[in-house]
């Protein structure tokens, strides 16, 4: 056995423990954490496979931003655990039916990238004539020619999704207050204080004893 095929039962091996504790960690956050190794580990593996793209695409979006989010919100939630395992084993046959639906299926569609047989032809450097290809430029290539209108589609729908967030956090409420910076800034002090001229102050004459009051 290379050092290769170590390295990717090591990476498998991880995988496989990473991926075991999201769903068995009674922490969300240490979950969220233990999906991040998962993340990392899969990215390792391809590229182990010589899968660049897809290893940096991994590590940048998943591991970048959306676990970074995802762990944001989750820390900043008060997340009551005990309310949300009210009612695993209620729903835990129909959860293990699913998965081992979702089981066999995989298995069904992979098992035959694992049977033994003839070995792919693989274009390396040892080769002689051979031309050293590079999988990132070889899919910008396939991307920007041959799906270069589901690519402008797509696109497009990640900038109508973009401005209909903005809309939405823009949008005014009438139970909230809200101020403008601007004129705030525009501000002068004429506009915040008024001169008011009163009357000199009057004093009240003195009251008349009560006993005069009843004469009177």
């Amino acid at each position: 056995m290379d050092i290769r095929t170590g390295f990717f039962y090591l990476f498998s091996a991880l995988l496989l423990f990473a991926a075991f504790r999201v769903i068995t960690a009674r922490n969300p956050v240490y979950a969220a954490l233990y999906l991040v190794l998962a993340f990392f580990q899969a990215a390792a593996v391809w590229m182990l496979l010589k899968a660049e793209f897809l290893a940096i695409s991994l590590v940048l979006v998943y591991v970048g931003a959306v676990m970074v989010l995802f762990l944001f919100v989750v820390m900043m939630m008060d997340i009551n655990v005990d309310s949300l395992r009210a009612g695993f084993w209620k729903h835990f046959p129909l959860a293990a039916t699913v998965g081992a639906l979702i089981a066999l299926e995989m298995a069904a569609v992979l098992m035959g990238g694992f049977r033994l047989g003839e070995e792919p032809r693989a274009v390396t450097a040892a080769v002689p004539g051979a031309i050293p290809l590079s999988n990132t430029k070889e899919l910008g290539k396939l991307l920007y020619s041959q799906y270069l209108y589901p690519l402008e589609v797509a696109a497009v729908i990640l900038l109508v999704a973009i401005i209909a967030a903005i809309a939405l956090t823009l949008r005014k409420r009438k139970d909230t207050k809200q101020t403008s910076s601007s004129a705030q800034v525009r501000v002068r002090a004429s506009d915040r204080l008024r001169m008011v001229k009163l009357a000199p102050t009057i004093v009240d004459p003195e009251p008349k004893p009560a006993a005069a009051e009843n004469k009177a």
